[in-house]
């Protein structure tokens, strides 16, 4: 087979800036010498042609670290044979070699950022179909695949390669091409100061930067949320999460009344509105950007990349989504706050189904995301079940309350604030009861909304003849999960396994989680699996902490970042929240809870 086209030319090149040759032939030839880490071995290229034609599992013998021309390559995971998943490597740059300023990895916010970025650009780089690199979308999120060291801003990337083979025998000459010459090219125009654009690597960490103090700030001003004035709500459609684009497109204006200023430590002082702790309608006619507004707020809890046109959109980072998914599992929920005196009998305060109805699924997540430490929650009317939401007059005088197990959302929702601390914020568009429990509503008209509280109280006034059906949530039931349910193990290995950004397999058992919106792509699912797992193998879930406590260390864990995952497993993921990790262990079907809740305590 001939050999990959400009290979001799790569082998010939000049040296540059005493670096050596930018080709990966071992170390470089002027520091023959030079110190290295114990155990990182020479001469990978010659390695590479030796192995050309040889069964392809004596790539096994790769395994380990190889010193390269400004950076060690560490092959992770070998790869069976060619058809299997990719090979995992990571190129490690050491902090002289990667050359950035301590001000942009000195905080754990900017080194997520400047990570981010690396990994775009590595990306970009690595433009070849031998080489992944998971680089994320509009969110910035942790990932593992790119990491900076906050003792001296060494870099380490991690990414797929496919080894090359011809049928099942090495293409050692195509294999040296891609690790010798492909990696050292990622390495050299993605992962060094000097060779990317100073002011752009800035603009995107100062962004984030921004996000995460304005995210920081919310609950000391008094707000859930946050939408600065120009910024771009609408997405290009429903598979392309990028910022829309035309003339049609309207940047949001905070109404006046609604209007906050927050100072930022990049942007100086910024406009947009707030949206306050309680309870918050946002209504308006079908079409208008209503659900668009709900979306960018639970997308707030991430930040996002310079150009996504919400990058100074906020919410808090407990605030969870909540919608009805029908069939779903629950395990020993206390739901008697919204569903007692079953025709069955069944006891609502200890609730299980394997197949849950829309009320009933909808009460339990509500519940669940409460235990799990949620304090602002968002609804919209079309993921939601009516039955759940609101019975009218009409409904109230036909169904006497003896006859109806379901206690409204509308009858609690101020109760979750005033003794819980649990804000609302609804989408509502076909029941003006709401308008009774409301401290602001927002309307939007063309994508433009305006503050309409003081109508809607006005009206809210005139008596519908509906009666309150419950004055009080009382509270929170606390359950502790049983660590043997947890198990990953599937004929003695350990299984976790993305099925896209809607599905977790995790052991023996396939994990929906399609009803919760608020992940972000395919490798928060990985790392979802890896949390769960994490907290079984330290003994945080030990069958006697709660969920709550459990989710509590698990927290603590991954205050620094992606190292604790790592050590489960080294492959591609995105930090999760407790939120989703706590979805995702509610949804397994394998769960079991020890024990009756511990009864309605104070959140």
């Amino acid at each position: 087979m001939p050999r990959p086209q400009g290979r001799d030319h790569d082998r010939g090149r000049a040296h540059g800036r005493d670096r050596g040759p930018t080709r990966g032939h071992g170390r470089p030839q002027d520091r023959p010498g030079a110190d290295r880490p114990q155990g990182v071995r020479d001469g990978l290229a010659g390695e590479l042609r030796r192995m050309d034609g040889a069964s392809y599992g004596r790539y096994k013998a790769l395994l380990g670290s190889w010193s390269m021309p400004g950076f060690t390559l560490e092959v992770i995971r070998g790869q069976s044979d060619p058809y299997a998943p990719p090979a995992r490597v990571a190129l490690r740059v050491p902090a002289e070699e990667a050359g950035f300023p301590a001000d942009l990895w000195e905080s754990p916010v900017r080194r997520r950022a400047l990570a981010s970025y690396l990994a775009r650009r590595a990306a970009e780089a690595a433009d070849h179909r031998a080489l992944r690199v998971d680089a994320g979308g509009q969110e910035v999120l942790e990932r593992s695949s790119c990491l900076v060291d906050a003792r001296d801003g060494s870099v380490t990337l991690r990414l797929g390669v496919d080894l090359p083979g011809h049928g099942r025998r090495i293409d050692g000459h195509a294999a040296e091409h891609v690790l010798c010459g492909l990696l050292p090219k990622v390495a050299e125009r993605a992962l060094r100061y000097a060779a990317l654009d100073a002011d752009d690597v800035r603009a995107f960490a100062d962004t984030v930067e921004d996000s995460a103090v304005l995210r920081a700030a919310l609950p000391g001003l008094g707000l859930v949320a946050f939408v600065a004035d120009g910024a771009v709500l609408p997405r290009r459609s429903g598979v392309d999460d990028r910022p829309a684009t035309g003339d049609g497109v309207v940047p949001f204006a905070s109404p006046e009344e609604l209007r906050v200023s927050v100072d930022l430590p990049h942007a100086g002082t910024v406009t947009g509105m707030g949206v306050r702790e309680g309870v918050t309608l946002i209504v308006g006619g079908g079409f208008h950007g209503k659900s668009t507004l709900l979306r960018a707020l639970e997308t707030g809890v991430w930040d996002h990349v310079p150009g996504d046109g919400r990058e100074r959109v906020a919410a808090r980072p407990d605030t969870v989504k909540i919608r009805s998914e029908d069939g779903r599992r629950v395990e020993r929920v206390d739901v008697h706050a919204f569903v007692d005196h079953l025709p069955s009998g069944a006891d609502t305060t200890d609730f299980c189904t394997d197949n849950a109805s829309g009320s009933t699924s909808q009460a339990a997540s509500l519940c669940e995301a409460v235990e799990a430490g949620a304090r602002a929650l968002l609804i919209d009317e079309d993921t939601a079940a009516t039955n759940l939401m609101i019975r009218d007059a009409r409904m109230q005088a036909l169904v006497a309350k003896e006859r109806e197990p379901l206690t409204p959302f509308v009858d609690l929702v101020r109760s979750l604030h005033r003794d819980h601390g649990v804000s609302t914020v609804l989408v509502m568009g076909g029941s003006g009861d709401y308008m009774e429990v409301a401290d602001q509503v927002v309307m939007m008209d063309a994508y433009r909304p305006s503050d309409v509280t003081e109508r809607a109280r006005r009206l809210a006034a005139v008596p519908t003849g509906r009666t309150a059906e419950a004055d009080a949530f009382p509270g929170v039931a606390h359950r502790r999960p049983d660590p043997g349910s947890l198990d990953t193990s599937v004929r003695g290995r350990s299984r976790i396994r993305a099925r896209g950004d809607d599905g977790l397999t995790f052991g023996e058992h396939d994990i929906d989680l399609r009803a919760v919106e608020q992940i972000a792509d395919a490798r928060q699912v990985v790392g979802i699996g890896l949390a769960l797992e994490l907290m079984v193998r330290r003994g945080y879930v030990d069958g006697k902490r709660t969920l709550a406590e459990a989710l509590d260390l698990l927290d603590s864990d991954l205050e620094d970042g992606a190292h604790r995952l790592l050590a489960v497993r080294d492959e591609d993921f995105a930090l999760p929240r407790r939120h989703e990790v706590a979805a995702a262990l509610n949804r397994l079907r394998g769960l079991r809870v020890l024990g009756r809740p511990a009864g309605a305590a104070e959140s």
